[in-house]
């Protein structure tokens, strides 16, 4: 249902991007807590100027998305994308406020300031130049809740493009990459392993199972295979661009145990896997399913028929892949003036829109070096040039 939230205090008003930025950094919309509080404000500022605007929720009901158009409703607009989750502030050194937008010299700092309120704050800037604009071409801001987690918020929204709402043939997702048109990401995926071991006192552990044990010989087995994924790139000179250019699978989180005297009943640990463009993240999976079938299993239910290995995995992320004529990039080229070949290691949704036949780059103010860290800014001069390729974009879509 398209929502109209009702007009306050934002009436009439036409706030810069660091104005907008201050009052969306002030909503510490952490991944694993609400946003609705930041979603009516958005509403209530898109209202305020005119514009329509369509919430869809999370399926925890805690968290929603945010789709507006602006202009006619035809086919082949283009698409302002950014996120609207943040990462968590707990035990990192900040000397700021993480939440209270704090400036020093050129910088902005807070939480979310860079990776990516900064770019959600430009374009809602931008909505009164929009509106006011002849626009012949719609412009449309898609902003969504769990980027930093699944990426499903932006993949509900894709599921509706040229069904519920017009089809775009462009998209411009604003990631941190100093206004550069970055043409290429890696790909995402997760697999998580729980361990399930058998527990007797420590003193008589060759009667139990421990899923601890077994859990160090499979981390140790990711991190071999990372290390030949390297191996073999530096042998042959790896993917053109990307830094690291190969596939990493890399283990983050482990958890069990019970006791230092009890073998280990549970055991889980959580590996992401940051995969190349052409690299096919199902065969990592089918390769560790059939190490962990024939060579550690077997030993385990000899000794405990309940003993083994539950492994579940999804797909985070597409890559992003550079395009042929694509459009997305001549437009930002364009707009911004910058030729180089660009691509991160770091996963975005650009890929979901790629993957949807969309026309897709990446181009944001601000360095992802910045992104997740204590005391995260972004530099005043970044939104600028950020305005006025948002400026640039009205221009296109007027034309």
């Amino acid at each position: 249902m398209t929502r109209m939230a009702p007009i306050g205090s934002l009436r009439g008003m036409n706030l810069t991007s660091i104005e907008l930025l201050e009052r969306l950094v002030a909503f510490p919309s952490v991944s694993d807590a609400s946003n609705l509080d930041l979603v009516a404000f958005i509403g209530e500022y898109l209202t305020a100027h005119g514009v329509a605007y369509e919430v869809v929720p999370q399926p925890d009901g805690r968290n929603a998305n945010i789709w507006a158009t602006i202009g006619p409703r035809i086919d082949g607009g283009i698409v302002l994308s950014g996120h609207l989750d943040v990462v968590p502030v707990e035990g990192q050194p900040w000397t700021t406020d993480p939440f209270t937008l704090t400036a020093k010299g050129d910088r902005l700092y807070g939480r979310g300031s860079c990776d990516m309120k900064g770019f959600d704050a430009c374009v809602l800037a931008a909505v009164p130049a929009m509106v006011a604009a002849d626009l012949k071409r719609p412009i449309h801001i898609c902003l969504t809740a769990d980027e930093e987690i699944r990426m499903d918020g932006a993949r509900a929204l894709i599921e509706r493009l040229g069904k519920d709402w017009t089809r775009p043939s462009v998209c411009i997702v604003g990631e941190p990459s100093r206004m550069k048109v970055v043409t290429g990401h890696k790909g995402y995926m997760r697999i998580d392993t729980h361990v399930r071991g058998h527990e007797v006192h420590s003193s008589n552990r060759y009667h139990g199972v421990s899923a601890v044990f077994v859990a160090a010989r499979l981390v140790t087995w990711m991190e071999e295979r990372d290390l030949r994924n390297k191996a073999e790139a530096e042998a042959n000179g790896g993917v053109p661009y990307f830094d690291p250019g190969w596939t990493m699978l890399h283990v983050g989180t482990i958890n069990g145990g019970t006791a230092h005297n009890i073998t280990a009943l549970d055991c889980h640990f959580v590996t992401g896997i940051r995969l190349v463009p052409g690299d096919n993240g199902v065969s990592y999976v089918r390769e560790y399913e059939d190490y962990v079938r024939r060579e550690i299993e077997p030993a385990m239910k000899a000794v405990h028929p309940d003993a083994g290995v539950t492994i579940t995995w999804r797909i985070g992320g597409e890559p992003l892949v550079r395009e042929e004529d694509g459009e997305a990039e001549r437009i930002a080229r364009r707009l911004t003036g910058d030729n180089g070949i660009q691509v991160v290691p770091y996963g975005a949704e650009a890929g979901l829109f790629q993957a949807a036949g969309i026309s897709t780059v990446i181009c944001g103010p601000g360095d992802i070096a910045q992104a997740h860290q204590p005391d995260e800014w972004v530099e005043v001069s970044e939104l600028a040039k950020c305005d006025a390729f948002l400026a640039g974009i009205i221009r296109e879509c007027a034309a």
